[in-house]
């Protein structure tokens, strides 16, 4: 059975999309401008840049671009390409496109077992697209096809008084409720929720859809790490288009990788070092195990739903999910973890270095 060794989430520079989302942090931060991404490595070459030897093992490569990631017509190739590596690849799209499903349900099917979809559900923009119909029928696609998925909504203050609607078409059409994840407010520094209501209130809101994503997310939102992270090591952000690897999203860059393929990767652990106000996409990081010593629920428990002997997750996507990173990495002696936390200061004087170097032992040894 094959365990997870790395999680690198690959960013795709592509900021536009064939919806208009207004809780869309591109729409939020007005980045959206038509651009397209474009590839000038070749799909093989990826491939080569992604091996599993150079690796370390089978990895999770989450795809997802500033907009919809479908859109560019070469990433198929290059999914394919991933897929053929041994790697399991997952795809967040709108779920629209739906001469891009019908490429990929010609994949043969030993690929498309290593395959997962998440299907953001953007209710009121596909009833303006008049989309809603072709939006199932092509989850149905996938899911024939041998894929994996989930269904996934943001939730908004706008949908509220639409959440009965969206409960009955989804037992309709799915036969289950759709997870729920948590909006946020990237234009603000702490990135809080996105919502008018308290906290409390829009927990009550949402919880009507039981959905072990938002339960878990919940718990996690707005909660400072301040454990031992191994995000830079077990887990990689990487710009698929030009192959700059970051730490997590305002980590250090660690390296380019499409400079010289045969450079092993180079590891830099986030350690304690963390820039963010709180892991908010903590439902993957976290739960596949950057930091091994907190309790939570696997990662299949975030994405499966059951209905009746079905599962959207298919069995070899489940077994994969349900493994977590420190199964096939090793756990930092606390003098890696020390020599890691210098590697992730840029000293500049002694007197500096000097009292750096107070700081470090006393977060060091909390």
């Amino acid at each position: 059975m094959d365990q997870i060794k790395k999680f690198i989430d690959c960013y795709i520079p592509t900021e536009t999309c064939n919806l208009r989302c207004h809780y869309c942090y591109i729409t939020q931060k007005r980045k959206f401008n038509n651009k397209l991404a474009k590839f000038e490595k070749s799909p093989q070459f990826i491939r080569r840049a992604l091996s599993k030897e150079r690796l370390g093992g089978v990895c999770l490569l989450n795809l997802c671009a500033g907009g919809e990631t479908l859109l560019v017509e070469e990433l198929l190739d290059i999914i394919y390409q991933l897929l053929e590596e041994g790697h399991y690849i997952m795809v967040v799209t709108n779920g629209t496109l739906t001469k891009r499903f019908e490429q990929i349900a010609k994949f043969p099917k030993d690929l498309l077992k290593h395959l997962f979809f998440k299907f953001s559900f953007h209710y009121l923009e596909l009833i303006r697209i008049n989309k809603l119909e072709e939006y199932f029928r092509n989850i149905e696609l996938m899911k024939k096809s041998g894929c994996s998925f989930t269904v996934e909504i943001t939730p908004n203050d706008e949908l509220i008084p639409y959440i009965e609607d969206i409960k009955k078409i989804c037992m309709k059409k799915l036969g289950v409720l759709p997870h729920i994840t948590i909006a946020r407010d990237d234009a603000q520094p702490e990135v809080p929720v996105l919502s008018k209501y308290s906290y409390e209130e829009f927990k009550k809101i949402w919880s009507v859809f039981d959905s072990a994503l938002f339960d878990f997310k919940t718990t996690i939102f707005s909660k400072r790490r301040k454990e031992f992270c191994y995000a830079g090591d077990w887990m990689l952000y990487l710009n698929l288009v030009n192959g700059e690897v970051k730490q997590c999203y305002r980590g250090k860059v660690i390296q380019n990788i499409y400079e010289d393929l045969n450079s092993p990767i180079r590891p830099l652990a986030i350690g304690k070092c963390c820039p963010e106000p709180h892991c908010y996409n903590g439902h993957a990081f976290l739960t596949l195990g950057v930091i091994p010593e907190l309790d939570t629920p696997n990662y299949a428990e975030m994405r499966n739903r059951k209905n009746g002997k079905e599962e959207w997750l298919q069995p070899e996507m489940k077994q994969f999910f349900s493994t977590k990173l420190n199964q096939s990495n090793e756990i930092y002696s606390n003098s890696k973890k020390r020599e890691t936390a210098f590697r992730n200061i840029d000293l500049k004087t002694k007197n500096y270095k000097k009292k750096l170097k107070n700081k470090l032992r006393k977060i060091i040894k909390k």
